[in-house]
């Protein structure tokens, strides 16, 4: 009950400012391409950037997409450069902030762009040409790029200035958003109501099998009336159609971070672990499950490392010679950015990339049909 009463004006700043973008009173744009938001209620934790992969995966491979220029559009968490850049391979997290980067070192034939105005990144990705003439844009004025046929924005569902044509919002399975708090006493940034403008709701970090019955009850939950596990859709108080969907965490083996890694080191019984990540639970149940972690140092989410965080970890290796030093897939491009790595590091240091999966085939296809169907209507609607 306190926690409601101090977090009221909170509250209430989010209502009205929802009600000025709701009622015109701020002014709402939408982009002259197909746009799909991949975002969340909750700070941090939620996947959006395997999610934001899963889907690039699925548009590449699908015969409406796979020819045309898409793009990938963030905010760039933490970049110390300013206005639009395009990311580039061989750049820095200090230059555009970590899941930009690991995006376009995993689609190198997507552009993928930073600018925390979403409005006026979009434009530019659809009219490059005017690279040349933005001041914003400095730095890319002689970067080659084709006009974008189709934009995803990543975390950019808080971004009302920008409508985007598709929501895709996530929901930690662990951390329902009906029984959490905003902050700082909960991790919620936005109101749980605003699920309402979702098109389609993934339960993110499932158990690897949910029954029917356990599905239904989360639907109850988010508002969703009739919900059927097999169509996958229920509706919402206003009468409009919602799809529902649960995926699980997919780990891979530990892979190296630098070249001079020796793969021996991956089969150690013992393990270090580092992370800045919002949650490590599902991490270290996974790494447990082969290995012995002896240390583990949690920094903040989006942790930017210096050389004292990679001397405590040495210090570490010394007391544990035959461990195995393993951090996540999107600390390893922060880890990167740092000079003089100590060698007796890099031989020792990998990565575990992961994936997001449905819990079955069938909800992959569709979430896939209706992916694809609402691209195909966009010109229809616009």
């Amino acid at each position: 009950m306190l926690d409601r009463i101090i977090l009221a004006p909170y509250y209430l700043a989010l209502k009205f400012r929802h009600f000025c973008y709701d009622h015109g009173i701020r002014k709402v744009r939408t982009c002259e391409v197909p746009t799909i938001c991949v975002g969340n209620i909750t700070a941090g934790g939620t996947g959006k950037t395997p999610h934001t992969e899963m889907i690039l995966r699925t548009l590449l491979k699908s015969d409406d997409w796979a020819y045309e220029d898409i793009a990938v559009l963030s905010r760039g968490h933490r970049r110390s450069t300013r206005g639009f850049q395009i990311v580039k391979r061989e750049g820095s997290v200090r230059e555009y902030g970590d899941e930009p980067l690991q995006i376009k070192k995993k689609f190198p034939g997507v552009t993928v762009a930073v600018d925390r105005d979403r409005v006026k990144g979009c434009d530019l990705l659809c009219h490059p040409e005017k690279l040349k003439t933005e001041k914003r844009t400095r730095g890319c004025a002689d970067e080659q790029i084709a006009p974008a046929d189709l934009i995803v924005l990543d975390d950019a569902f808080q971004y009302r200035a920008l409508r985007a044509y598709l929501n895709i919002i996530l929901v930690d399975y662990n951390r329902p958003v009906h029984k959490d708090h905003l902050l700082p006493f909960g991790r919620l940034r936005d109101l749980p109501e605003r699920l309402s403008e979702a098109d389609i709701i993934i339960v993110s970090k499932c158990p690897a099998y949910l029954e029917d019955e356990k599905k239904v009850q989360w639907a109850e939950a988010f508002g969703l009336a009739d919900f059927n596990p097999e169509t996958c859709r229920g509706t919402d108080k206003k009468g409009k159609e919602k799809i529902l969907l649960f995926t699980t965490i997919w780990y891979i083996a530990l892979t190296p971070i630098f070249e001079e890694a020796d793969p021996r080191y991956a089969y150690s019984q013992k393990l270090i672990l580092f992370s800045g990540i919002a949650k490590d639970t599902p991490l270290r149940m996974y790494l447990s499950d082969e290995h012995k972690i002896i240390k583990r140092f949690r920094f903040e989410d989006h942790h930017k490392y210096t050389k004292a965080d990679i001397r405590a970890i040495l210090r570490a290796v010394k007391e544990h010679p035959t461990a195995v030093v393993a951090t996540t897939e999107k600390d390893c491009q922060r880890v990167l950015d740092l000079k003089d790595i100590p060698d007796e590091l890099k031989v020792r240091m990998f990565q575990v990339p992961i994936e997001v999966g449905f819990l079955s085939e069938h909800e992959k296809e569709v979430f896939e049909e209706a992916l694809l169907r609402a691209l195909r209507e966009f010109h229809k609607d616009y």
